[in-house]
């Protein structure tokens, strides 16, 4: 598993609501369309109104390799471009394992990633 985090800055709140409106369909297109997509989220910061948040997860690298030559990634960086994107802070993680936060009745868990 592959998760991508970033955060992108814009000038303006009425730039960062716009970009959010214009990808929309576009970010709903990269979950349905790609393979190897889990979910691809850009969505407004609610404590700094110049950015969006970003987060994606993807099943393996070359799924998220062959999203970057995918339309829907041609088209998000254009969208994100006409809407005045001014910087993007970016990483990927590759996780090897992962588990539920919450045990089975909603019970805070103490302990993570015993084996």
């Amino acid at each position: 598993m592959i998760i991508v985090v970033a955060a992108l800055e814009f000038e303006n709140q009425q730039d960062r609501d716009r970009a959010v409106e214009l990808t929309r369909e576009v970010q709903l297109a990269t979950r349905v369309e790609e393979e190897g997509c889990r979910d691809y989220c850009f969505a407004p910061d609610p404590s700094i109104p110049t950015r969006i948040q970003v987060y994606e997860l993807w099943d393996d690298s070359d799924s998220l390799a062959a999203h970057f030559k995918h339309p829907n990634y041609l088209k998000m960086v254009e969208l994100l471009g006409s809407a005045g994107i001014k910087e993007s802070i970016n990483q990927a993680y590759l996780v090897e394992r992962g588990e539920p936060v919450y045990g089975p009745n909603g019970e805070k868990k103490e302990v993570f990633f015993a084996d």
